[in-house]
């Protein structure tokens, strides 16, 4: 029974340039996926977002959609009141409720059509929060440090979770299967499309952060939480965002993506793919063969299945957006939260270019697709990879697109915010560091952003703060630069401040030393600091005009808000140079994008050469501060 719908399921879906989707879904997922529940039913269903132990979101209208035989009248009753509607053509009806305030206390929902009735139980009214971005948003708790204490302490009946499967365009999905979907990374299955009540036996797979956000906002708020984890690892901000609005934006390197994947689609051929991949299994057969190796019994059936090619890429510009937010788009909630990156930094400076024309797009679109143009919607600034940055190669580690993303996720975050929304949020995740590219402390981020969410959404504006110092304004004094923040600004260990660096037009950036401002004597004769103003300088860098702070993918940084606020300076500069262009000529006048490997090599090199130069310096400071010797 179960393969018959899933068969029946796939065989629905559309067919794109004469592949069919199930040769699409036999590439992606090798082992076979058991199907409870498909998207859209027979006779009368509702969308799988609707379903026993989910939370509605409480002061909005509750919408309720699903499918019925056209012409079918539809009732929905819940909460005392009741909504009809009458099934269009293509089965589709939808009803709209009264907004209902918060309710912990389980209460049932009915859907009845002419002659069949559903009954949906264990339904609370609360607030329900979007969790949407890339491997580390999915990052399971099960996964992450600390994560057992965690688990074995989740017993939250009134938190409710829900995982959407994976799956993508170009289509816009009217809704989600409840599935067990195979995951090629974990190489398992996961559950996913069934809403849970959290315990320590269905939040292990839960994104680690997505399940520290719903227990601290629903301890402090003590409201029924929901979270609707959309995540999808190795995905871009381009495939979360409409298909349609990209391609209305005025944006060149927009237009430019857009137009290399048109031109990829265009050019792909499925039965020459085929073909090719059909000579490669023969060659490789008779060169084991002639080896006397034995041939795996994965690689002994000649290819035959023809490939979707690139409109079958999860990262197709509009994809995911397609697959996992359209199902359940038009669902009241509270808000969202994302945390991604990764993969739009495997394209430089023109990634990073990219991502600050697309990200605020795609955050007004998330907005527009859950009906609230204000909704609230929380950035988690790009996480840190690889070895952490030191004196001895700051510069070197300065050149990585990762970089530039977390800088245009605070500029994105910057631009809302210097325009009125009250309701954009903003925390960083880089002091946040392990070496991988998974950093398994998710805990402390989930907390960052549940501070943010609490203080601008419950009322808590008093109790806990959220907003990272800001930059107020910078100017060139004597040799140096002033920073002017909006508050008080320390090391939290109380030792040097690191993670500044300065050029002058050169544009060869150093490691700045750190000051506070002066600001007079007290009436003892004493020196006293203005810790909102900090005097940059460097031995290097004799007329800086510009800063960076914490630019390494995994910086040497420690500047936080003055006090036990955890509130660490974003990532951020005052110039607009590309990477590939710092320093200033290395590779000519002229710098084609995208660097080749040789010239990237080029570029690291130089740097390289200014972390020796300046560590030579500094060791004959040493060695004159201590008589020559």
């Amino acid at each position: 029974m179960k393969s018959n719908v899933w068969l029946r399921l796939l065989l629905a879906t559309v067919t794109l340039a004469g592949v069919d989707t199930l040769a699409t879904h036999a590439q992606q997922m090798p082992r076979t996926d058991v199907v409870e529940v498909p998207a859209i039913g027979e006779g009368l269903c509702v969308s799988n977002v609707f379903q026993s132990n989910m939370v509605l979101q409480r002061d909005k209208p509750i919408h309720v959609w699903g499918w019925a035989e056209p012409g079918e009248q539809v009732t929905v009753t819940f909460a005392g009141e009741q909504a009809t509607a009458m099934a269009g053509k293509d089965r589709a009806w939808k009803v709209t409720l009264p907004a209902v305030s918060a309710n912990s206390k389980p209460q049932p929902m009915t859907v009845k059509g002419n002659n069949t009735s559903i009954a949906l139980d264990n339904i609370l009214i609360g607030d329900v929060w979007v969790l949407g971005g890339q491997s580390n948003m999915e990052f399971p708790l099960a996964n992450v440090e600390n994560g057992s204490l965690e688990i074995i302490s989740a017993n939250f009946p009134e938190i409710r979770i829900l995982s959407v499967p994976h799956d993508k365009g170009p289509e816009l999905k009217p809704g989600f299967a409840r599935l067990h979907q195979w995951s090629d990374w974990s190489g398992r299955h996961y559950r996913k499309g069934d809403w849970d009540v959290c315990t320590p036996g269905t939040v292990r797979e839960l994104s680690a952060i997505g399940y520290v956000f719903a227990r601290r906002v629903h301890k402090a708020a003590n409201v029924p939480i929901g979270v609707i984890d959309a995540s999808r690892g190795g995905s871009t901000v381009e495939t979360w965002t409409p298909l349609p609005v990209l391609r209305a934006m005025d944006s060149e390197p927009t237009r430019a993506k857009l137009a290399k994947w048109d031109a990829d689609i265009a050019s792909w051929d499925p039965q020459q793919d085929l073909e090719n991949r059909i000579a490669s299994h023969l060659a490789y057969v008779e060169r084991m063969s002639k080896e006397g190796k034995p041939i795996p019994n994965n690689r002994k059936e000649k290819p035959s299945d023809l490939r979707p090619g690139p409109i079958g890429n999860h990262n197709h510009p509009g994809h995911c957006y397609a697959g996992m937010i359209a199902p359940i788009a038009g669902l009241s909630v509270k808000g969202a939260i994302f945390h991604q990156g990764y993969n739009n930094a495997f394209d430089g400076s023109a990634g990073a270019d990219l991502y600050g024309d697309i990200f605020p797009e795609m955050i007004k679109a998330w907005r527009t697709a859950f009906g609230d143009p204000e909704m609230p919607f929380g950035i988690l600034s790009l996480c840190t990879d690889g070895n952490p940055q030191t004196r001895d190669d700051y510069c070197e580690k300065m050149f990585n697109a990762g970089i530039e993303i977390r800088a245009a996720q605070y500029q994105t975050f910057l631009d809302f915010y210097n325009a009125g929304d009250k309701n954009i949020g903003f925390v960083s995740t880089y002091d946040l560091r392990r070496r991988w590219y998974h950093p398994q402390l998710k805990i402390p981020a989930g907390e960052r952003i549940a501070r943010w969410a609490l203080a601008t959404q419950y009322g808590f504006d008093k109790q806990v703060e959220w907003k990272p110092p800001m930059l107020l304004g910078m100017e060139s004094r004597n040799g140096a630069l002033l920073l002017k923040l909006d508050t008080d600004v320390s090391d939290p260990e109380d030792g040097a401040i690191e993670g500044f660096a300065i050029a002058g037009k050169d544009r060869r950036f150093h490691p700045a030393d750190v000051a506070y401002a002066e600001k007079g004597k007290n009436d003892r004769g004493q020196v006293q600091y203005d810790r909102k103003q900090l005097v940059l300088t460097s031995p290097m860098v004799t007329e800086p005009i510009h800063f960076r702070y914490a630019w390494g993918r995994n910086p040497l940084a420690n500047l936080q808000a003055t006090g036990n606020k955890d509130l660490p300076f974003a990532t951020q500069r005052s110039d607009n140079w590309r990477m590939e262009e710092v320093p200033l000529g290395v590779l000519g006048d002229e710098v084609t994008l995208p660097l080749s490997r040789g010239d990237q090599n080029k570029i690291i090199q130089a740097l390289r050469e200014q972390d020796k130069e300046r560590r030579l310096k500094e060791a004959e400071q040493v060695i004159e501060a201590n008589g020559g010797t």
